[in-house]
């Protein structure tokens, strides 16, 4: 009876202290860019991992439709935190959207027009009389007319036409159109196999900004502090973790988190691996994964201001933060 007894207790015991944990856990919403991609997976992993929950955290992983839908819904309240084109949030900043990146992990812009190799395709000017894809969502959409100008062209001179996203990829696999307006690192990898291509890049035309990054509202960033410091805490150390030589797992811990989508293993780890030269600038060598570089921002706001996107901007300590990163 002792003994049943003690049992009972010990029962009693777990089951309070797991409830307990449970109850401490803060929910996180975060609302990726798009449809899976690799440089989705330090997300993934550190769900499977239950590095999240170590530190109490219950996060919730939403696959989006676009940087510019993200965006929307984590100004409106919706969303909690967005992993999203930092550039295209700065342009959401200055229209009102109260927003900041707390965490930037590509610090180099990686936007571009993919074009068969063997197409002739090099430079703006190249695209005259083309069809291209794009989607409303896009993180090109409020750079397109800066950039066909750089080449002397308008959108009376290419064809561009909006697709759901899902979509762009096969259309151009199909010779359905002549190039896909996208993020390269997720475009290359898929197309390459079907209908080997290249990239003419944003950056290349004096249009440069921060690539991916975790974003908040400001009421979140001062409201819920810990949970977004130990959300980028658990990022940064991720991704510290995948560089080291764990890519595979990474990518499989994506293709996993999502296995009711057929995902090609060769691209999702091609789409992750091409990042890699991204991730520093010239001001972020020998910083930390998701450091945030002042004369980066400063730099990226007069490109985009140049671009047209936006008509001013405030100080560069307006769009981002490193206080919520480890010390």
């Amino acid at each position: 009876m002792q003994s049943f007894r003690l049992l009972i207790a010990a029962l009693v015991g777990f089951f309070a202290l797991h409830a307990g944990g449970l109850a401490r856990a803060e929910r996180l919403t975060v609302r990726l860019d798009f449809i899976p991609v690799g440089f989705h997976a330090a997300m993934h992993l550190a769900k499977e991992k239950g590095w999240f929950a170590r530190e109490g955290l219950e996060v919730e992983i939403q696959d989006g439709t676009g940087s510019l839908n993200t965006i929307q819904l984590v100004g409106s309240g919706q969303i909690d935190v967005g992993q999203v084109q930092l550039g295209v949030m700065a342009i959401a900043r200055e229209k009102g959207v109260p927003i900041k990146s707390f965490a930037g992990f590509v610090r180099k812009s990686d936007l571009g027009v993919i074009v068969p190799r063997d197409s002739g395709m090099k430079t703006v000017t190249d695209l005259k009389g083309k069809k291209l894809l794009c989607f409303t969502a896009s993180p090109w959409a409020p750079f397109i007319d800066n950039f066909l100008a750089k080449g002397g062209l308008d959108r009376n001179s290419v064809e561009i036409s909006m697709v759901p996203p899902a979509t762009m990829a096969a259309v151009y696999m199909s010779n359905g159109a002549d190039g896909i307006m996208t993020v390269e690192p997720f475009g290359l990898p898929i197309v390459e196999k079907t209908r080997p291509s290249t990239s003419i890049r944003l950056a290349d035309y004096g249009i440069n900004f921060p690539s991916y990054g975790l974003i908040a509202t400001e009421q979140t960033v001062a409201n819920r502090r810990d949970a977004l410091a130990k959300l980028a805490k658990v990022q940064i150390a991720t991704w510290e973790y995948i560089w080291s030589g764990h890519e595979d797992e990474a990518v499989d811990a994506l293709i996993s988190a999502r296995s009711n989508i057929k995902l090609d293993r060769d691209v999702v780890k091609g789409q992750l691996m091409i990042n890699k030269p991204l991730l520093d600038t010239e001001n972020t060598k020998g910083k930390p994964i998701g450091w945030q570089s002042e004369k980066d921002w400063e730099l990226a706001l007069r490109d985009i201001k140049a671009s047209g996107a936006i008509s001013s901007y405030t100080k560069p300590q307006d769009y981002f933060t490193n206080d919520l990163l480890p010390k």
